[in-house]
């Protein structure tokens, strides 16, 4: 960078001496000079020159330290005047320095648990003029809102409190107008949950919070809950004299033939870091799932023209598979027909499951029996 000083006289003819400072932001004196030396200070890390009788300031190289506002002042004597004349003159000089690599650091460090812990995040760079800063969780833009909100330049995000949907790898962006940078990710793991606990089964046919097993068979069952860490769990029996805890852990063996029908159990999962819990009911009933009828009825709706008029020409929802699944002991009937199951409000009433697999008009006439 060279400062430019212009004269609008020979400098060969006159006597002068002066001194280039830097008055801002702190007063600071750069080198002094006359018509034939130029002292410069040396402390300095990058002290300017000048070229004499040039008195132009000229700097080898810019950094932050450069920035600031220069003052030269110069008493001139011009032949035939005894009197020197005084002059001074002023600049500010900007510099734009590249961004280096910024670093996140986050307090506090220790572990974050949801809906209790507040966190902030700091975007720091070491050399950078005018940074600006942006934040990015799983590569999509963190933005303001009821918790989250930032610094002035968005070097600071502040998240209060802390959530589930909080976890996942931050990065910062720093950037000027003449350079950007990206920070390495910094991992945010947040304790949360449980949640949407439920148990599953591989043996059992679960409906409306009921397993129906064979009666010979040994059931395995799961307890799951979406948590962080995960859960403790406790399996219990409830009986009309109250409960009893069976075992502890997320997998819960049973053994149908030795327990009376419609047993009644609960999973009970706790989180240890959140201090939360929940639990889930269901009721183990011992049938045999034969399956009674499997069958496909494919009718063409050409075929129905001229025919005579049941009321079920049009019902084209009709066709499809049908399965029927009957558990002895629960009805008053052995029998019951699709029309009658149809009609009944609530088909659980009767612990009678239908499932319509396929639902499907055919374009061709054709009549087909699934095994």
């Amino acid at each position: 960078m060279l400062l430019k000083v212009e004269t609008h006289f020979n400098v060969r003819n006159v006597t002068f001496q002066g001194s280039w400072l830097k008055t801002n932001p702190n007063n600071t004196l750069l080198v002094t000079f006359d018509n034939n030396n130029a002292i410069r200070n040396l402390r300095l890390k990058n002290s300017p020159e000048l070229s004499l009788p040039d008195v132009s300031l000229y700097f080898k190289y810019l950094d932050e330290d450069t920035q600031g506002e220069y003052e030269l002042q110069i008493n001139i004597i011009f032949p035939g005047i005894r009197s020197p004349v005084a002059v001074t003159k002023r600049v500010t000089v900007t510099v734009s320095v590249p961004v280096s690599i910024p670093v996140i650091s986050k307090t506090p460090e220790s572990e974050l648990v949801e809906d209790r812990d507040n966190v902030t995040l700091t975007c720091s760079v070491e050399h950078g003029t005018n940074v600006q800063f942006k934040w990015l969780r799983n590569n999509i833009m963190v933005g303001p809102s009821e918790r989250h909100t930032f610094s002035q330049d968005y070097g600071t995000l502040v998240i209060s409190p802390v959530k589930k949907e909080d976890i996942g790898q931050y990065i910062c962006k720093a950037q000027n107008h003449i350079s950007s940078n990206l920070s390495k990710p910094t991992e945010l793991i947040v304790f949360y949950g449980p949640y949407n606990l439920a148990v599953n089964s591989d043996q059992g046919r679960k409906t409306e919070g009921m397993f129906i097993v064979n009666p010979e068979e040994l059931v395995f069952f799961e307890c799951i809950a979406d948590s962080n860490p995960p859960n403790t769990c406790v399996w219990i029996s409830k009986t009309k004299n109250g409960t009893e805890v069976l075992m502890t852990g997320p997998r819960f063996e049973v053994k149908p033939y030795e327990l009376p029908q419609g047993k009644e159990f609960l999973c009970r999962a706790f989180n240890n870091m959140t201090k939360k819990q929940d639990e889930t009911k269901f009721t183990l009933v011992m049938a045999r799932l034969d399956t009674v009828m499997k069958t496909i009825y494919r009718r063409p709706m050409t075929e129905q023209r001229g025919l005579h008029r049941s009321g079920h020409e049009d019902a084209t929802e009709d066709f499809g598979i049908y399965e029927f699944v009957s558990v002895p002991g629960k009805m008053d009937s052995t029998q019951a027909s699709c029309r009658s199951l149809a009609r009944l409000d609530s088909v659980k009433d009767l612990h009678t499951t239908i499932y319509d697999v396929i639902r499907h008009v055919p374009e061709t006439p054709t009549l087909s029996l699934l095994k």
